[in-house]
Order: C-alpha cells, then sequence, then structure tokens
C-alpha cells in the first residue's frame, strides 16, 4: 500500500479516532526497546548465573558457612550466602557515624501524649524516614520510584484510550460501519499490548519498591541498633529507653511499614492522576453544568467518608503493640523452656499466653466491627450514589441539548447526500463516558479506601519512628580514662541507670575507690541484690559512674573481658563459641590455630567436645546441647583465647566442679590475668589478694580488705562466731520441732 494511501485514510479519520492512534503508536515506539530488548535480557542473566556459579564440594561450601563474610578494602564487607550448591556474595557497606549523627536532628523524640494521624505530626515523622530509605535521587530505591510513577502515569493514560476506544467500537456497530469495527477492533488488541504489561509491572515495581526499602531501613537500624561501645543502643534502649519489643519493632514493624507505604503510594497516585484526567476528559463532554456537578458530587462524598471514618491510625499502632506482646510471650516460652519444663508450668503459661491472644483478638475484633458500619457507608456512596450521579451527569448533554432530530444510519455516506449521524454520535459519547465514570468512580473508591490506609500508615509511621528517635536520643557512655594497665575507681556511686519511668537514679554503693594493678586479684562478695553486679557493669563500662567520680580501665577487647552469670552460646559453629565476640576471618587473621584451641579445651576440661559433636565445623543450638556446666567452662575458655588484662568473672562457674574451678582459676593466673569475680563461695578467696564486701544497706557502705590481713582475718572470726552461736542453738531446735510434731500427732487422732 502507498504511503500516500495511508495518510489520506488516518486524515479522513474522525478526530477522535486519530488520537488513539497517535497514542497507541506512541505507547509502541516508547516500549518497543524495551519489549525486544527484555526476553534477550531475561535469557542473557539465566545464561550469566548458569555458567558463572561454580559447583563447590562440601568442604568449600563449610569453609563459606564458616567464614561468614570477606572484608573489602573499602570498609565493606562481602556476605557469603550459600545457595544452589554455589556461594552468592552480596555487599554490605555499613552507615557512617557522620551520617548517623547527621540524621539525629531529624529524630527528636515524639511526644508520648501524641496520637496517629494525619497531621504535620505525621508528614514529618515521615519525610524523616523516608530520609534513610531514599539517601539520593539516583539510588536504586528512587529510580524504582520514578519507574513505578512512569508506570502509573501511563496506565491513566491507556485507560483514558481504552475508553474512547470502547466508545468507537460502539459507534461503528451502531452505524453498521464494518470497515471501521475492524479497525477499531485492530486498535483494541495493539493498546492490549502496552496495558498488560504496564499493570504487570505495576504490581511488580510495588513489591520491588518494599522489598528494596525494608533492605535499607533495617540495615540502617541494625547499625544504629548494634552500635558498639560507647554507645551499645541494643543494651542500654530497654532500660535507660523505656522502649520495650524492639524485635517486633525491627522485625514486623518496618515490614508492615514498607509494605503499607508501597501500597499507598500506587493507591494514592493512580487514583489522583485517574481522577485528574478522567475529570478533565468528562468535562469536554459535559460541559460547564456537568463539570459543576462532578465536583459537587465530590465534596459531597469527601464529607460523608471524612464524618464516618474512624481512627485507624491509633487502631493500627495499638494492634502491633498487641501482636508484639504476644510474640515476645512465645519467644520467652522458648528461651525458658527447661525451666518451665522443671517447674512444670506449661498450664500456668499457657494462662499467660491466652491472655495475650485474647487481649489482641478482642481488639482487632473491635476494629472489624467499627469497619461494618464504615464499610457499609463507603459501599453505598461509592457505589450507588456516584452510580446515580454519573448517570445524571451522562443526561446532561442529552436532555439539556437542544438539537432533537435523530436518524440512523444504515449504508454508508455518498458524495451527495449527508447522513445525519446523531444516534451513533450520542451512542459513542454515552458509552466513552459511561466507561470513564465507571473508572472515575473506582478510581473515587480507591482513593476513599487510601484515606484508610494512609491512617495505617500513620500509625506504622509513628511506631517506626519512636524507635529511631529512641536510638539516636541514646546518648553515649563516657569513656574512661586508660592509665597503663590497670583498674581504678575513685569516689563513684554506683548506681541503677534511670529513665523517664523510673525516675532518679538508685545508688546502690556509694564513694567507691579501689584500684587493681596487675597481679592484684580481687574478690568481691556480699549478699543477694546488694550491687555486685552493679560494680562490674560500671568497671566493664556498660554503666555510667555517678558521682564526681572517674574510672580508669584499659581500653579495647584486650583490656577487660567480663563472663557474665548466664552463658551465652553464639549461633554458629563450636569453633565460634570459643572465639567469640571474634569471627572466622579475625581467627585467621590472628595466626591462631585448632592445636591452640584444643589446648584451651583441655585447660577447662572440655577436649572431648569436638569428638562428641563432629568437629569444628558443627553447626548446633549449642545452647541446648551443652549442659550448664560445660556452657560455664565455655564460658571460661573464651577467655583463655582472648587473653586479656583483666578479667571480670560475675558468679561464672557456680555449677562447675570445686576441682575444675580451682584448675581453671590457677591457669587464668599462669596466663597473666587479673582476675575479678564476684562470688559468694568462700573457697575462691585463695586465689585473690583483695576482698571488696558490698554491705547493701540504706547507706551503700562497703569494705576493702586484703586477703590474709588483720582485718580479713577478724571479718573470719566474727563468722565463725556467729555460726557457733548458731549451732550453740540447734539442740534447743530440735527440743522445738520434736514439741510440735508431736502436737501434730495428737492434732491427727
Amino acid at each position: 500500500m502507498p504511503p500516500t494511501l495511508s495518510l489520506d485514510r488516518f486524515s479522513k479519520l474522525p478526530p477522535s479516532q486519530r488520537g488513539a492512534v497517535v497514542l497507541s503508536v506512541a505507547v509502541l515506539l516508547v516500549l518497543r526497546a524495551r519489549l525486544l530488548q527484555l526476553p534477550r535480557e531475561i535469557i542473557a542473566g539465566i545464561l550469566h548465573r548458569t555458567s558463572s556459579k561454580e559447583k563447590i564440594s562440601e568442604d568449600e561450601l563449610a569453609v563459606a558457612l564458616q567464614q561468614v563474610y570477606v572484608k573489602e578494602q573499602d570498609g565493606s564487607k562481602t556476605i557469603l550466602v550459600p545457595h544452589s550448591r554455589g556461594v552468592s556474595k552480596v555487599n554490605i557497606v555499613p552507615t557512617p557515624h557522620n551520617e548517623l549523627a547527621a540524621d539525629k536532628k531529624r529524630f527528636p523524640l515524639a511526644s508520648s501524649t501524641h496520637k496517629p494521624s494525619l497531621d504535620k505530626t505525621f508528614l514529618d515523622q515521615l519525610r524523616a524516614i523516608l530520609r534513610i530509605g531514599f539517601r539520593t535521587w539516583h539510588s536504586k530505591e528512587s529510580m524504582i520510584l520514578f519507574m513505578h510513577s512512569f508506570f502509573l502515569v501511563l496506565r491513566t493514560v491507556l485507560s483514558v484510550g481504552v475508553a474512547r476506544l470502547d466508545g468507537r467500537l460502539v459507534r461503528t456497530i451502531v452505524s453498521a460501519d464494518g470497515r471501521g469495527f475492524l479497525k477499531g477492533l485492530g486498535l483494541w488488541f495493539l493498546l492490549a499490548i502496552p496495558s498488560t504489561y504496564t499493570n504487570t509491572m505495576i504490581h511488580h515495581l510495588q513489591a520491588k519498591l518494599s522489598l528494596r526499602l525494608r533492605t535499607r531501613l533495617t540495615r540502617y537500624t541494625h547499625d544504629l541498633y548494634l552500635s558498639a561501645a560507647p554507645d551499645l543502643r541494643y543494651y542500654r534502649v530497654g532500660q535507660e529507653g523505656g522502649l520495650e519489643g524492639v524485635d517486633q519493632y525491627i522485625t514486623s514493624d518496618i515490614s508492615a511499614f514498607c509494605d503499607a507505604f508501597a501500597q499507598v503510594y500506587g493507591n494514592v497516585l493512580k487514583p489522583s492522576l485517574d481522577m485528574f484526567f478522567f475529570t478533565s476528559q468528562l468535562s469536554r463532554t459535559l460541559g460547564v453544568r456537568g463539570s459543576i456537578m462532578l465536583f459537587v458530587n465530590y465534596y459531597i462524598t469527601a464529607r460523608i467518608l471524612r464524618a464516618v471514618t474512624p481512627a485507624f491510625g491509633r487502631l493500627a499502632a495499638v494492634e502491633a503493640r498487641l501482636e508484639g506482646e504476644y510474640r515476645a510471650g512465645m519467644g520467652r516460652v522458648g528461651r525458658e523452656s527447661e525451666e518451665v519444663a522443671f517447674y512444670n508450668g506449661g498450664g500456668r503459661e499457657r494462662e499467660i499466653l491466652w491472655r495475650a491472644y485474647l487481649r489482641l483478638i478482642k481488639h482487632i475484633n473491635s476494629i472489624y466491627k467499627i469497619r461494618i458500619a464504615y464499610e457499609w457507608t463507603e459501599d453505598y456512596v461509592i457505589k450507588y450514589l456516584w452510580s446515580a450521579a454519573g448517570y445524571a451527569l451522562i443526561a446532561v448533554p442529552v436532555l439539556l441539548t437542544r438539537r432533537r432530530h435523530i436518524s440512523v444510519q444504515t449504508d454508508g455516506p455518498s458524495d451527495h447526500q449527508v447522513v445525519d449521524d446523531e444516534v451513533a454520535n450520542r451512542t459513542e459519547t454515552y458509552i466513552s463516558s459511561r466507561r470513564l465514570l465507571l473508572s472515575l468512580a473506582d478510581a473515587g473508591g480507591r482513593l476513599m479506601y487510601a484515606y484508610k490506609d494512609l491512617l495505617e500508615l500513620a500509625g506504622l509511621t509513628t511506631r517506626l519512628y519512636t524507635l529511631l528517635s529512641t536510638l539516636h536520643s541514646s546518648k553515649p557512655l563516657p569513656e574512661p580514662e586508660s592509665k597503663g594497665d590497670s583498674v581504678a575507681l575513685s569516689h563513684v556511686d554506683v548506681a541503677v541507670p534511670s529513665n523517664a519511668a523510673t525516675g532518679a537514679p538508685l545508688v546502690l554503693v556509694r564513694d567507691l575507690s579501689l584500684s587493681l594493678a596487675p597481679g592484684e586479684h580481687l574478690m568481691i562478695t556480699g549478699s543477694n541484690g546488694v550491687g555486685k553486679t552493679a560494680v562490674a557493669r560500671v568497671i566493664a563500662g556498660l554503666w555510667a559512674a555517678h558521682g564526681h567520680g572517674e574510672v580508669t580501665r584499659p581500653k579495647g577487647k584486650k583490656g577487660v573481658f567480663v563472663v557474665p552469670q548466664r552463658s551465652y552460646m553464639v549461633a554458629g559453629t563450636l569453633l565460634d563459641q570459643i572465639i567469640y565476640p571474634d569471627s572466622y576471618p579475625e581467627f585467621l587473621e590472628s595466626g591462631h590455630t585448632h592445636e591452640e584451641l584444643m589446648e584451651i579445651l583441655a585447660a577447662v576440661n572440655l577436649a572431648y567436645i569436638p569428638g562428641r559433636e563432629g568437629g569444628w565445623s558443627t553447626r548446633k543450638e549449642w545452647r541446648d546441647v551443652l549442659s550448664g556446666g560445660e556452657k560455664q567452662r565455655m564460658a571460661m575458655a573464651r577467655v583463655f583465647y582472648h587473653r586479656p588484662k583483666f578479667a571480670v568473672l560475675d558468679e561464672c562457674t557456680s555449677a562447675v566442679s570445686s576441682d575444675v574451678e580451682g584448675r581453671m582459676y590457677e591457669h587464668a593466673k599462669s596466663l597473666g590475668i587479673t582476675l575479678i569475680t564476684i562470688s559468694l563461695r568462700p573457697s575462691l578467696m585463695k586465689y585473690h589478694t583483695q576482698l571488696l564486701t558490698v554491705n547493701g544497706d540504706a547507706q551503700g557502705s562497703w569494705m576493702l580488705a586484703r586477703v590474709g590481713t588483720a582485718a580479713e582475718r577478724m571479718g573470719i572470726d566474727r563468722e565463725i562466731v556467729s555460726l557457733e552461736e548458731k549451732l550453740a542453738e540447734v539442740a534447743d531446735w530440735e527440743k522445738r520441732v520434736t514439741e510440735l510434731s508431736k502436737a501434730l500427732s495428737v492434732q491427727d487422732k
């Protein structure tokens, strides 16, 4: 067909049909390159992954599992993720400290009385969070958002084209124009290609945007939460920050926020574009009166739905909190299952969990009841009120027009006859307007539904902002002075840290002063709950020193190493249990060997563990595999591996036999480790040179004496006298027991 003939036919098309043809051609030109390249890219990607993924042996896979990551020259780390008998590498760049410091001003603490709603506070909180998710305009997240927006706009434009093409097809049917019908049908199938592709990409990009945002926010929160000394936010946020259920915030709330934001973005932008484009298109057909009625309909709908909309934001925040409480209860039972089993407390724990679950379910049921009235009103307004308004608006150009001449075209137009196509034109106008009004009603409904989603997003934003603002508001602990290889406390008040709920700090020990040089071993004793562990926390730097005193200790991991009362077993291999908190790459860099680790296990009487459990690379839930005594000895093995200058042992050998305990203390001293022991066992006194006794009275008094001095002997003599006085009363106690037994036997008769 000659080009001039095609141009002639195109010029004879009505203006609206020419617009649809131009739109379809433009869309195909825009997407042509992408549509042609997409299959090639998919095939090339599959071939590349297939060819580049090297099959590795079981030993190499075990090494990858053990190594975990590889340090890069720029300071980042490449995580090794085993996948399909291969290893995928994911580069992780930590958030710079200056970036965290710059973000702190954007996260002031929120008021405790603030209720989630669509106000300026919500916008400020959302803007602060999105600054983390979209760092720069050329980031991957920003590019995904841009592509998502592009396809949302494209779908609206295509919807207008489909509506007009729908009217054109009906017009050709009414006009009995077979050739025009076939052309329109061809355009219909042609327009379906970009339409279906656009819908698929919108759903894909929405899910991709949510996932990228979650990854960005999770990495940022991990860098902020799992901070090293002197911040230690993961340790202090619960006690000093007063924030409970942090695991719920980081795992569930971040995911829910990202899903809600990605969904709300599409649910707000797309209906808004539809409302704008469809209204502008309908205004050309409806005229001034119809346009005024259209906007009056918008106003009435918005006023009705705003009046009946409940506080979904506050309800969503309460639901997230109750969900976190129930999850925390389940986690508690899992962690303390053995203790619960010893007490046979399954029934009691079931009651506690059931009560937490019922609180959650009752709240969810109350939300469902609230939604009944809201959704009934919403459906009535959106479906029926808008449909009735649509019929009225479509009738405006027909009922108010002055022209009433109607005729039906049965034959094609000739050069000598002008055929009145009024019926076909009105039918086309009706179908196009009807299609646009249905789409407009759907857009209005989704926009009203989006208001509810926005309120829920406000609740999730408040929770996530609370987490980030609390973490940012945590002040770093004061850095201790380092004066050689010594530990010293000078006029220090040992007090429990305070927060907004507890008020002023509770002082346990007042004006404490002591000094330990290398080889000066200290034993801290006293009754339960008097503050012995609190002294260790101040020495280790977990708690700040109160009063006007100062703390001096060697810096770094080689300075002071603490072994707590509860032995912590890290997730990983058997080797990881010994070298913790070092990683496997750091173990390789240190130059240690497996033979040295075996000697360390022999020193704590655990040399049989590697053979029993299957070697150094064995992965198990070591918290459940090892017994209480084995876990405590494994913790002492860490001390021997790291060889710190000072080791704080907080009753960490209570489940170890006395002979093994003595050998471990002697071995620690032979390695040059200065011991600071917290214990009530008198048998450990011989391994120390100083004794600190915390009295636990209201004055926070204490007594420091050297082991073997007159003061220590005097204290021992006083204890012996006290025990002898109690032994002297044994005969009286036995006599009283006999009398009570006789009295009980008489009552039984």
